[in-house]
């Protein structure tokens, strides 16, 4: 070329288009995002299959389910105490003086004594076991369960007939004393325990 200016030299230059950085940072953080989701996806799956990992406000309806408390069983009912107890004592056997003697220990344990003798025609000589304790209906399972515990061998009735809470103690021919006091004992404090009331479980219904 003429002119003023010339070029020299073997070499040329040579033409190169510029560098794309900015497609490439963009790639770059695709890439990443791709890779965080899926392993978050990932995670969320094995929190699923493996029950773990569950926060508060998703527990209760976990997996579809949802949770009921369960019902705790009403208090047992209060039972009378032996001094609200009133017992007579009829002897249906042979034998003389088991009436008073029978009569004066329960009283020695707690129990009101009402009348004291022979048994009646229908139960004189016909008691074959250690004895029967007879009370109005209401008293099955109230002041009946209580005298029971002096003499656990007796046969519980009930008479709707009857009027009256005093319930009877109609001594049998199988009768030789009635229940040993530590036993008879251990035996009314189990029955008038307090029962405790049942925890609430949660039952889950998918």
């Amino acid at each position: 070329m003429g002119g003023k200016y010339r070029i020299t030299g073997d070499k040329y230059p040579r033409m190169r288009p510029p560098r794309r950085r900015g497609r490439l940072v963009v790639v770059v953080v695709a890439c990443g995002a791709v890779l965080g989701v899926g392993g978050w996806g990932t995670l969320q799956l094995i929190d699923v299959f493996t029950g773990g990992g569950g926060t508060a406000s998703t527990a209760g309806s976990k997996a579809g389910c949802t949770t009921k408390a369960a019902k705790a069983s009403p208090a047992a009912a209060a039972l009378p105490a032996p001094a609200q107890i009133t017992v007579n004592v009829f002897n249906a056997t042979t034998r003389g003086g088991l009436a008073k003697t029978t009569a004066d220990e329960l009283k020695k344990r707690g129990f009101k004594i009402g009348q004291v003798g022979n048994a009646s025609n229908e139960y004189d000589k016909k008691v074959p076991g250690a004895g029967v304790l007879l009370g109005p209906a209401a008293s099955l399972n109230t002041s009946l369960p209580v005298l029971a515990t002096q003499l656990t061998t007796a046969e519980r009735r009930t008479d709707a007939a009857r009027t009256g809470p005093a319930i009877d103690l109609i001594i049998g021919n199988a009768f030789t004393a009635l229940t040993a006091r530590p036993e008879a004992t251990r035996a009314l404090t189990a029955l008038t325990a307090p029962r405790p009331a049942a925890t609430a479980t949660t039952k889950e219904h998918c």
